[in-house]
């Protein structure tokens, strides 16, 4: 039973939530993980702890809401307006720069974007009106399929929390949204302590990167950067490099591959020609060119990356199984060890077209491509690494001198799978690598 002094107790709480909740400012409001793009699971006792720390942290937070909004190549929107106003309360003059929507994609949403640099104002720079001297630049697109933000330990409940063993889930948690928010704040670090001038750097978020690198290459030939290009000695590239630099990495050729035979029942399959026959030794071959010696036709191997790659990635042909297949295709990457993409072509359609004499049933074509990319690492501190992936540093065309560096916390091999996580250490440990990559490049 309730007591008259208990309920009246009950109706003024009630009523000092909602005037509590009434009294929020705009910039106060629910941030995206709380908000439309994420229905939350009811936490545990242990997960509420957990989020108290992300909470605490405006980088871990500010990380956590960058996951929570799903932004798949090509449906970038939500993310890029959430990081502009984000940006802007941080006293940034951040900037759209429009890039379209391929002519295949069915997106109606504008994609784009966005180049920031610390209001020189607020930041009280000595140096009004110069270029940035330092650009640091990730991407903000991720892989299919959305994955929700999650925080997990394997602590015992009710013992004191290691960062290390608190695990932070979700697409983008690696790649590359980890590199967006601790480049963010390293820069929000160093700007604060007054160690960098405000007019000395800039960011560079990208659309695009897991596609065809299309943000990046709107940029590099943006009004934007023929502005700053002149200016910029030193580009810092957020990908997931286990808190290593990178020396280098692979190159990048795709491959798409198609047949034509003649439709027929499949009844009496020779009055027809079966695309799929026709495809089937084509990629058998393929997928044995980087075993190959490149002497015997193969595809070239080197002592810093190793053996070139074939992946065949996908692979589709006919309509029913009665009926033989008139039509065939499939979709390759080739990750380049050594040389040039042309010299790669050369090899792969010599030794596809070896097979058969009839070259007007088979259809070739490739990506642009390019070869190994050697990345500086001439920074005292990190250990090195070379990774097998692709970036975006191909795609920004940078004058001659300009140095270049790749870093990120977390692990490729976990990025674009179901599992793709790092912890609250790896992600502060990232925080703290990009401030002295920072520092020492502006010293050089």
């Amino acid at each position: 039973m309730f007591t008259l002094a208990a309920l009246c107790g009950l109706l003024y709480f009630v009523q000092s939530c909602l005037t509590a909740h009434l009294a929020l400012k705009p910039s106060e409001s629910i941030r995206p993980s709380q908000s439309q793009y994420v229905l939350s699971e009811p936490q545990t006792v242990h997960e509420q702890e957990l989020s108290k720390i992300i909470d605490a942290s405006p980088f871990l937070s500010f990380h956590r809401d960058l996951v929570n909004i799903p932004s798949v190549s090509l449906d970038e929107f939500d993310v890029g307006k959430y990081l502009q106003n984000y940006l802007r309360e941080l006293n940034f003059t951040a900037q759209r720069q429009p890039v379209d929507q391929p002519p295949e994609s069915t997106n109606p949403n504008p994609r784009y974007n966005i180049v920031a640099r610390p209001d020189q104002a607020a930041y009280k720079s000595s140096s009004f009106g110069h270029g940035p001297k330092l650009i640091l630049t990730s991407h903000i697109d991720t892989v299919p399929p959305f994955l929700p933000y999650k925080l997990s330990s394997n602590a015992a409940p009710n013992t004191a929390l290691n960062k290390k063993d608190i695990l932070v889930s979700g697409r983008g948690t690696v790649d590359a949204k980890a590199c967006v928010a601790a480049q963010t704040y390293a820069l929000i670090s160093l700007l604060s302590a007054g160690d960098v001038d405000p007019g000395d750097v800039a960011l560079v978020f990208v659309v695009g990167e897991e596609g065809f690198g299309d943000g990046m290459q709107a940029f590099s030939s943006s009004s934007i950067n023929n502005h700053l290009a002149d200016s910029y000695h030193t580009v810092i590239f957020g990908e997931p490099t286990e808190g290593r630099l990178a020396a280098g990495h692979k190159g990048v050729l795709g491959v798409r591959l198609t047949t034509h035979g003649q439709a027929v029942h499949s009844g009496y399959p020779w009055l027809g020609r079966s695309a799929n026959s026709m495809i089937l030794p084509i990629l058998a071959k393929l997928d044995a060119l980087g075993d190959l010696p490149e002497n015997e036709g193969g595809l070239p191997a080197s002592e810093k990356y190793g053996k070139t790659t074939v992946n065949i990635g996908r692979v589709d042909g006919g309509v029913a199984a009665n009926v033989v297949a008139e039509s065939a295709f499939a979709t390759a990457a080739i990750r380049l060890a050594a040389g040039d993409a042309e010299t790669a072509k050369r090899a792969i359609s010599k030794a596809i077209f070896e097979l058969t004499d009839d070259q007007d049933s088979i259809d070739l074509s490739f990506s642009a491509g390019y070869g190994p990319v050697d990345i500086d690492t001439d920074v005292e501190g990190f250990d090195t690494i070379t990774v097998n992936y692709g970036t975006d540093i191909p795609n920004l065309k940078l004058r001659s001198g300009v140095k270049k560096y790749l870093y990120g916390p977390g692990s490729i091999l976990v990025a674009h799978g179901p599992n793709e996580a790092l912890t609250v250490h790896d992600l502060e440990e990232g925080l703290a690598g990009y401030k002295k990559l920072v520092l020492a490049a502006l010293k050089k």
